[in-house]
């Protein structure tokens, strides 16, 4: 069990202090508050987190003012967070992260069947269908023209940028609660997921949606470990079958997440991950000295250090 006072101390000083100041007030006032830490210890542990907690908020229709506003209105109407909370997963579906999947995803022979665990929404399916811009200096676009989502990343080391964006000819995912894009409930979650300020990580969101609705992934919900072999077997033959997991692993029990990993290694097909530092232990081991809390890696060999949402590529291999 987690202290929810320090967890909250912490998210406020080293997660949101330098993206949101909305979530750093409010967080560092809910723990020095023991009225509110009573509230938000009624629900489940795993959905105490900060970043759960005040999207759900929002989602109620929280007025993103200071904590003494928040806090009276969390009093008000605590009787419908609860519920709101206790039932939401926080499904982050940054479509950025795919500049940090493409570099190493482009090196693999094609064409290519994509199946991501923890797939939300689906948003991160689509890397051929988004422009790229690396260093504000190197660009790639779809072969049928630029794309309303342009992701940009910066980079440092002798990352393999490709020249053309890979063939994709099937997309699916697992989730425990897919979010269909074409539901407006579930389209304003993903978007509330963005935090306060995160203007420009909204759109960029709301760009990857009405992509989606067009041509919608085949969504499984289930376990991750349980429903894996079932989908990967519909991929179509000839395809290069590749398994993403995106931020989703740190949330599986320890004992699950050694589960899914074996059911990975037993699929034969390639994995691609982008996890914290300390979620896969051959990943972990693998690392050269230097500073990151996300890394990208490919059969669980480490590639580059990442910012979580695609924001930043440290490659630290020789090219691919």
């Amino acid at each position: 069990m987690r202290d929810t006072a320090e967890w909250y101390r912490d998210f406020a000083e080293v997660e949101a202090r330098d993206r949101s100041a909305i979530y750093t007030e409010w967080a560092s006032g809910i723990a020095e508050d023991p009225a509110l830490i009573a509230l938000i210890d009624e629900l489940p542990e795993t959905t105490r987190q900060p970043s759960l907690v005040f999207a759900s908020v929002r989602m109620l229709g929280a007025p993103e003012l200071g904590f003494a506003e928040f806090r009276q209105w969390m009093f008000d109407n605590w009787r419908r967070v609860r519920p709101e909370a206790a039932t939401r997963l926080n499904q982050t579906n940054e479509p950025g992260r795919c500049a940090s999947l493409m570099p190493a995803l482009a090196t693999l022979p094609g064409p290519l069947a994509l199946l991501e665990v923890g797939v939300s929404g689906g948003l991160c399916l689509y890397p051929d269908r988004y422009s790229y811009l690396y260093d504000d200096t190197v660009r790639i676009d779809p072969m049928d023209g630029p794309s309303a989502v342009l992701l940009r990343c910066l980079t440092n080391g002798q990352v393999p940028i490709p020249r053309a964006l890979p063939e994709i000819v099937w997309r699916a995912g697992i989730d425990l609660a897919p979010l269909d894009v074409a539901r407006s409930d579930d389209r304003r979650w993903l978007e509330t997921l963005a935090w306060p300020e995160e203007n420009d990580r909204r759109e960029r969101i709301r760009a990857a949606i009405d992509s989606a609705r067009a041509d919608p992934p085949l969504l499984v919900q289930g376990q991750a470990t349980d429903a894996l072999a079932g989908l990967a077997a519909q991929a179509p033959a000839g395809a290069t079958l590749v398994v993403i997991t995106s931020g989703v692993l740190v949330y599986l029990p320890y004992l699950e997440r050694q589960r899914f990993i074996a059911a990975v290694r037993e699929l034969g097909a390639h994995w691609l991950s982008l996890e914290g530092v300390d979620v896969l232990p051959r990943v972990r081991e693998a690392l050269p000295p230097g500073e990151g809390r996300f890394v990208l890696a490919l059969d669980e060999h480490p590639l580059a250090f990442t910012g979580p949402h695609g924001q930043s590529l440290n490659w630290f291999v020789p090219p691919l």
